[in-house]
């Protein structure tokens, strides 16, 4: 008896495309690992100081450097992951048209603290996705935050209690944990105060295949 006849071949899913987070950022990492992503890190060589001292020389607003800085990044390490999609993230604190970086030590966390007591400062939040040197998604996003009126006793009891991590966050706090005793009211998308857009990341994603829908 003759066989049967075979059925149509199967055909194979195309592998999504890898995923690579241009950055240190351990919050950020953490985001994306949690929300399900198997991402590789790898930080982009970017002399961020020079390029922020550029862009002010310049007169472009926060959201246009942390938009900039996204987009170095994500190329940066592009050129090292060729058909990857890598995302590239930055955020800008300004309060009064000052802007606010990393503090280096305690003493300038105490002083950033100081300088946002009592006031409503601006998180600018700006994630790239390039893909082969071709930029393929950028998206911005701004939180607003007002800081309680803080004493000098509070300030050193948060900053002995917080530790080193103070160091590792414009302005000196992370929402997600000590620092949500900081503020009176936050305007904004809670994954953009932390840095990166997440729920418009993770759309994107979708749309491009990396993620399943």
């Amino acid at each position: 008896m003759a066989g049967g006849a075979e059925g149509p071949a199967t055909l194979m899913a195309a592998a999504p495309p890898p995923l690579v987070l241009a950055s240190a950022s351990a919050a950020r990492a953490q985001m994306l690992q949690s929300a399900g992503l198997d991402v590789h890190l790898q930080a982009a060589a970017v002399d961020e100081d020079g390029v922020k001292a550029s862009l002010r020389a310049e007169g472009a607003t926060p959201a246009q450097v942390a938009e900039t800085l996204a987009e170095l990044k994500a190329r940066r390490v592009a050129a090292k992951h060729p058909g990857a999609l890598v995302i590239g993230a930055d955020q800008m604190l300004s309060c009064n048209d000052v802007w606010f970086d990393k503090p280096p030590d305690r003493d300038h966390a105490a002083a950033q603290l100081r300088a946002l007591s009592g006031k409503t400062h601006s998180l600018w939040t700006a994630v790239c996705v390039v893909r082969d040197g071709t930029r393929m998604w950028h998206h911005n996003a701004a939180a607003h935050l007002t800081m309680r009126k803080l004493s000098d006793a509070f300030i050193e009891a948060y900053l002995t209690a917080s530790g080193p991590t103070v160091t590792a966050c414009v302005g000196a706090y992370r929402l997600e944990g000590l620092g949500a005793q900081l503020f009176d009211v936050v305007e904004g998308d809670f994954f953009t105060v932390l840095g990166l857009p997440l729920l418009a990341l993770l759309d994107f994603l979708r749309l491009n295949k990396a993620l399943p829908t």
